[in-house]
Parts: structure tokens; C-alpha cells; sequence
């Protein structure tokens, strides 16, 4: 039998709690996504414990960053594993389209998303006293859409690994190179005029950015509106794609 096209509620809910199930059995890999951009944020204010101001204007970045870096690879290798093993193969020979399959990950790994982006959030805001203008509940937003768009992407980079070393090669160009154009480290403004053209279509630059507004504005603001919606957008473009390029057939 033939996978549907049509995108069905209960075969996606179905999939969702089949991934959750299997995550629930993998420790390590729930440590990866909830824990690690906790830890890394207490490092990282402990690191400028003489500088609070300096964690101040780079923490509120990171803490979408790490949720987004964390998915992307959790994500990326936990769909090739489907892939190599057979599941996928098996899966997609059963009445479930790609777009169920794709809604489905992109569900229970959203699920964990909010947990982790919660967690960072909190620690941040409330134990390290990260000082923001604006909302905590702004801030939660952005880093729950930027894990979102780090489970787009590694959804979508899984379709061209072939194992799990060759998934993480991916992360220097899907990630690294945003990470260095996203504004953390200079302002978009002053890098070279063609570096600062590409920043601009990179979606990492509007997770910073939106970031930004939240630690200076206590008001939501026009940018505010427009950086979330670009990371939503990219996110839901990346997830369409990575349901087109889905195969059927297991590497």
C-alpha cells in the first residue's frame, strides 16, 4: 500500500507519540536536549561572573542559539536513524504520507522544545539574573522557535547524510556559518558588505535579532514582529522541503 499524501491529524499525533516513546527510552539523548543548553548558559554566566553586563548582551542571544545548535543535531541524527535501520522504508510502505512523518517529528521534537526553551529561559531570567527589558515570556517565544527551526533543519539535512558522522558534518555549514553572521560576535552593520548581504537571508540573524529587541525594548516592536516571523516562516518553508526531499527507500 501506498503512502497517502493527504496530511492526517491521527496519523501524525500517532507518529509524535512513537518518536516520544522512543525518546523516553534514551536517556542520553533527552540529557542532550534539555540539559546541555542549561548547562551551557551556567557556564557561561560564571565565565563573566566579573562582567555581568557582558553576559547580559550576548546571553540573551545564546539562549536561542544553544536550543537551536541541540535540535539540529539531535534531530538530524535521530531521522537518519530511521532511514538506516528501515523504519523510514517500513513507515512510508504503511498508510502515512511524508507530510505525516515530517509533522510528526517536527511534533514530539517540538514538544521537547518547549520543555528545554522553558528550562533555558527560567535559569536564565530567574537564577542568573540575566537583565531584559522586555517580557521573559518574549524571550521563551524566540527560543522556542528558534529549537523549532533547529528541528527543521536537521529534518531537512537528514535527507542527505548517509550516516550519522556525515549529519554532523553538516553543522559547519548549516550552523557554524550562521552562528558567525548571525550579529553575536560584531554587528551585522560593520562585517563586509557582502558578508553583512548574506547575514540577511540567514535565519540565525533573526533569532539574534529578535533576541535583542526583547533584552532592550519592553514593548513589542515592528523588528520584534518581523525577526519572529521570518524564523517561523523559514521554519515551516525548511519542514515543506524536507518533506518533498524525504525518500522512500532506506540508505
Amino acid at each position: 500500500m501506498t503512502a497517502t499524501n493527504a496530511l492526517s491529524l491521527p496519523r501524525t499525533t500517532a507518529t509524535a507519540a512513537r518518536v516520544l516513546r522512543q525518546l523516553r527510552h534514551d536517556p542520553r539523548t533527552i540529557a542532550l536536549m534539555i540539559l546541555v543548553p542549561c548547562v551551557m548558559l551556567f557556564l557561561l554566566r560564571y565565565v563573566f561572573d566579573g562582567s555581568a553586563r557582558t553576559f547580559d548582551t550576548i546571553g540573551a542571544s545564546l539562549l536561542g542559539i544553544f536550543p537551536l545548535i541541540t535540535m539540529f543535531l539531535v534531530t538530524s541524527i535521530a531521522t537518519l536513524r530511521e532511514r538506516t535501520s528501515g523504519t523510514l522504508e517500513r513507515l512510508l510502505a504503511m498508510p502515512l504520507g511524508k507530510g505525516d512523518l515530517i509533522a510528526g517529528y517536527a511534533l514530539a521534537f517540538g514538544a521537547v522544545a518547549v520543555v528545554q526553551s522553558a528550562l533555558a529561559t527560567g535559569l536564565a531570567v530567574w537564577f542568573l539574573d540575566l537583565d531584559v527589558v522586555g517580557s521573559p515570556w518574549l524571550l521563551l517565544l524566540v527560543a522556542l522557535l528558534d529549537a523549532l527551526l533547529g528541528t527543521a533543519l536537521g529534518l531537512f539535512v537528514s535527507a542527505f547524510a548517509a550516516s550519522e558522522f556525515q549529519a554532523v558534518q553538516f553543522m559547519p555549514a548549516v550552523i557554524f556559518s550562521q552562528l558567525l553572521l548571525c550579529g553575536l560576535f560584531t554587528p551585522r552593520d560593520a562585517m563586509h558588505p557582502v558578508l553583512e548581504a548574506v547575514s540577511d537571508v540567514l535565519p540565525m540573524s533573526y533569532a539574534v535579532d529578535g533576541m535583542n529587541e526583547v533584552l532592550h525594548h519592553a514593548d513589542l516592536t515592528a523588528a520584534f514582529l518581523r525577526d519572529i516571523t521570518i524564523v517561523a516562516a523559514v521554519a515551516l518553508l525548511v519542514l515543506t522541503l524536507g518533506a518533498a526531499t524525504l525518500k522512500r527507500r532506506s540508505a
